[in-house]
C-alpha cells in the first residue's frame, strides 16, 4: 500500500482515508460472519448462540465436544469419507479437461474461440439449480443418477471452468517462440508440452485444480439431485444437520472448512506470485 505523499491536497487526503475506511468496512462485512462461527464452535452447550459463560470468558463455557462429535460420529465420518473420495477424483478430471481446453483455445487458428469459451464456462454462469436439474434428467437416462461416478462427473463439469480460466490467464504471458524453438530442435508436441510449456503454466494449472477441489468439496445442490444415501457428502450432512437435527457440530465442521479454505487461499497466493515471477511480471 502506497503512503500518502506529503504534498497531497486536502481533497486527496480525504479520499485517501475515506477509501481505506470504506474498504475496511467492506472487509468487516464479509469476514465478521465467518469469524463468529469460530468461538461458537467451542460452545460447551448445544446452542447456536453465545452463553453467559462464553461472554464472561469462563473456561466452563468452552469445550471441544462438538469437534469430538465430528471425529467420532459415524454419520459425519462417512460424509467426510465420501467428500474425500469424490473431490480429488473430480479435481483430477476437471484439471485434465480444463488444461487441454485452455491450451487448445489459446491457439490462434481455432475458429469460434469466443463461442466455445462461453459454452465451456457456462457452468459458472448458469444458476446451479438449473445445472443440477439438467444433470439429473440427463444422468437418469444414461444410468448415472445416484452413482459415485455420476457425482464425480457432475463435480468435474462444475470445476472445469475454473481450470480453463486460470490456465488461460497463465497462457496470456506465455512466449510462443519457446514452442517453436523446441520444435526446430526436433522435439515432438508431447515432449514440448511437458518439457517447455507445462513448467511455465503449472502455477495456473495448480491454482485451477485448487479451485476445482474447493468447488467439489463445498458443493451441495448437485449432490442433492444426483447423489444417493451412499454419496452423502460433508456439505450434504451439514445441510441435513440444519434442517433435521439442528446439530451444533455444524459449527465445528464449518470452522474446519474455513481453516482449510484459508490454507488453500494461501497456497493460491503463493502460486500467483510464482507465476508472475516466471512470466517476468515481478522481480525474482
Amino acid at each position: 500500500m502506497s503512503a500518502l505523499p506529503p504534498y497531497a491536497s486536502p481533497l486527496q487526503r480525504t479520499w485517501f482515508y475515506t477509501f481505506r475506511i470504506f474498504c475496511g468496512l467492506i472487509f468487516f462485512f464479509l469476514i465478521f460472519p465467518i469469524l463468529v462461527i469460530l468461538p461458537l464452535s467451542f460452545n460447551a452447550q448445544d446452542f447456536f448462540t453465545f452463553t453467559k459463560e462464553m461472554l464472561a470468558l469462563s473456561p466452563e463455557g468452552y469445550s471441544f465436544k462438538h469437534y469430538n462429535d465430528f471425529f467420532t460420529n459415524p454419520d459425519w465420518q462417512q460424509a467426510l469419507t465420501n467428500s474425500v473420495l469424490i473431490a480429488p477424483v473430480a479435481t483430477i478430471l476437471a484439471t485434465g479437461f480444463g488444461t487441454l481446453a485452455a491450451i487448445g483455445l489459446s491457439q490462434s487458428h481455432v475458429p469460434y474461440k469466443s463461442a466455445i469459451m462461453a459454452i465451456l464456462i457456462s457452468p459458472m454462469i448458469v444458476p446451479l439449480i438449473i445445472s443440477a436439474a439438467g444433470m439429473y434428467f440427463f444422468y437418469s437416462r444414461i444410468g448415472l443418477q445416484g452413482t459415485y461416478w455420476g457425482v464425480v462427473m457432475a463435480h468435474a463439469a462444475l470445476g472445469t471452468p475454473f481450470v480453463i480460466i486460470t490456465v488461460t490467464a497463465t497462457l496470456v504471458g506465455f512466449d510462443r517462440s519457446l514452442v517453436r524453438a523446441a520444435a526446430s530442435m526436433g522435439a515432438n508436441p508431447v515432449t514440448t508440452f511437458f518439457k517447455v510449456q507445462m513448467p511455465l503454466i503449472v502455477p495456473g494449472v495448480v491454482s485451477g485444480a485448487l479451485f476445482a477441489f474447493i468447488t467439489s468439496f463445498d458443493e451441495v445442490v448437485v449432490v442433492l439431485f444426483l447423489g444417493s444415501a451412499g454419496q452423502k457428502t460433508l456439505p450434504w450432512q451439514m445441510f441435513t444437520g440444519l434442517r433435521e437435527q439442528i446439530s451444533p457440530t455444524i459449527l465445528a465442521v464449518a470452522s474446519l472448512m474455513v481453516a482449510i479454505s484459508i490454507a488453500l487461499l494461501t497456497v493460491l497466493e503463493l502460486l500467483r506470485r510464482r507465476s508472475e515471477r516466471l512470466r517476468g511480471l515481478t522481480p525474482g
